[in-house]
C-alpha cells in the first residue's frame, strides 16, 4: 500500500508546479533558475529542495500522477473490453486530451533543450503504456519479443509523432477526432501481430 503524502507537502509541490509552469509560458524553461521558481512559489530554498533535487526533478513530478491515471485507465479497459477494438490502447484518450489541456506549456517547451526532457518521458511513457497492451493483447508476444518491443516503439512514436503535429498545426482536431484517428491507424497493427 503506498503511502498518501501529507496534505502540506502537496500543497507546497502543487505550489512550486505552478510556479514553474507559469514561468516557463513566460520565460521558457532554459532561462529558469531554482531562485525564479521559490520566489514566484514565495518558500525558501531549503524547503524547495526538501522536495526537489532541482528544476528538472520538479519539471519531471508531475508525470508520476500522470502515468499513474493512464495505467488506471489502461487496466480499465483491458479487463472490461470484449474485443481487441475495446481492449487496446484505454489510456490513448486521457494523453491526448492531457496534452490538449496543457497545449501551451507544451508548446512553450517543444524543440527546446526542456522540451527534449519532456518529450523523452513522454515517449517513454508511451513506450510502456504500449507494451503493457501488446502483452495483454498478442498472445504469440512470448516467441517474439524483438517483433513486439518494435511494434510498441512504432505504435508510441506514432502516437508521440501525431501530438507533436497536432500541438504546431491549426488544423482544429479535436481530442475525439484525433484518438479516433490514432486507433484506426494503430488497431490494425495490433491485430496483425495478435
Amino acid at each position: 500500500m503506498t503511502k498518501r503524502k501529507d496534505r502540506r507537502v502537496q500543497r507546497t509541490e502543487e505550489l512550486l508546479r505552478k510556479a514553474l509552469f507559469s514561468l516557463i509560458r513566460e520565460h521558457g524553461f532554459e532561462a529558469l533558475t531554482v531562485q525564479d521558481i521559490i520566489d514566484r512559489a514565495n518558500i525558501g530554498r531549503a524547503t524547495f529542495y526538501a522536495h526537489f533535487d532541482n528544476k528538472e526533478d520538479l519539471l519531471l513530478s508531475g508525470f508520476d500522477q500522470l502515468r499513474a491515471s493512464l495505467k488506471q485507465r489502461q487496466r480499465e479497459a483491458i479487463t472490461r473490453g470484449t474485443n481487441i477494438d475495446e481492449r487496446v490502447f484505454g489510456f490513448s484518450h486521457e494523453i491526448i486530451a492531457h496534452v490538449h489541456q496543457h497545449r501551451d506549456l507544451f508548446q512553450a517547451m517543444v524543440g527546446k533543450r526542456s522540451g527534449a526532457v519532456v518529450q523523452n518521458v513522454m515517449h517513454k511513457l508511451l513506450v510502456d503504456l504500449v507494451r503493457e497492451d501488446l502483452k495483454a493483447m498478442i498472445v504469440r508476444a512470448e516467441g517474439h519479443p524483438t517483433r513486439t518491443a518494435a511494434l510498441a516503439e512504432f505504435l508510441a512514436g506514432g502516437l508521440f509523432g501525431m501530438l507533436l503535429w497536432w500541438l504546431s498545426s491549426r488544423t482544429g482536431v479535436s481530442v475525439e477526432d484525433l484518438n479516433d484517428l490514432f486507433r484506426r491507424f494503430a488497431i490494425p497493427a495490433v491485430k496483425a501481430q495478435a
